[in-house]
């Protein structure tokens, strides 16, 4: 299998995370989807990462497929319960951390895609709001547990992971770790993993 993204993408890292922890192997082919001469819409029509490309050339996307697809292909590490109650209150919690990405990813293109002279102020803290009311629920939804959901590590915990990882990273104004003192704690556990340290964005 062959993995079609980029080292700074909150999406990829979400995947990579899934398939390292179940041990699965995949080759990781960088490409920049907002490069003039990228590739990424030979596989993918909309021209998003990431999209893994099977062995037989089938090709499939966006994230919340792959790593649904991913853990079915192995028993090991099992993230994404098979009880359907369950099953959806871990699938709540991706999108919950996903819609952090989007909003983060929409205040920063506003930011560094627009002239400044176009920018809209108001889009942007659009945008931060509802990052910030999705830490809120984040934070009161984990509590004092360790894990997002049951007693063990689960794609919840992965797609937070990056979600606040990529905060980290693009939106460091956002002061999330002293806010959310039980999310940093989430977050610092996560950061032990040997999956979330191989795929730390890169500093630059």
């Amino acid at each position: 299998m062959k993995l079609i993204g980029s080292l700074t993408s909150p999406y990829v890292r979400k995947v990579r995370v899934l398939f390292l922890e179940k041990k699965l192997e995949v080759d990781l082919e960088l490409d920049n989807v907002w490069a003039a001469d990228s590739k990424i819409s030979n596989s993918n029509p909309l021209g998003k990462v990431p999209c893994l490309i099977l062995d037989d050339g089938e090709a499939i996307y966006d994230s919340r497929v792959i790593v649904e697809y991913g853990d079915g292909l192995s028993p090991v590490s099992k993230m994404i319960p098979t009880d359907n109650r369950e099953r959806a209150e871990v699938k709540t919690w991706e999108a919950l951390a996903d819609g952090v990405l989007d909003a983060g990813i929409l205040a920063r293109l506003e930011r560094t895609w627009r002239p400044a002279n176009e920018q809209s102020t108001a889009w942007v803290e659009r945008q931060i709001g509802k990052i910030n009311k999705a830490l809120e629920q984040m934070s009161e939804k984990l509590g004092d547990n360790a894990w997002c959901h049951g007693n063990q590590m689960t794609l919840a915990d992965i797609a937070v992971g990056c979600a606040i990882g990529y905060l980290l990273f693009r939106f460091p104004e956002i002061q999330w770790q002293t806010q959310h003192p039980n999310l940093n704690r989430l977050y610092q556990k996560l950061l032990e993993r040997s999956s979330f340290i191989e795929t730390e964005p890169p500093a630059a």
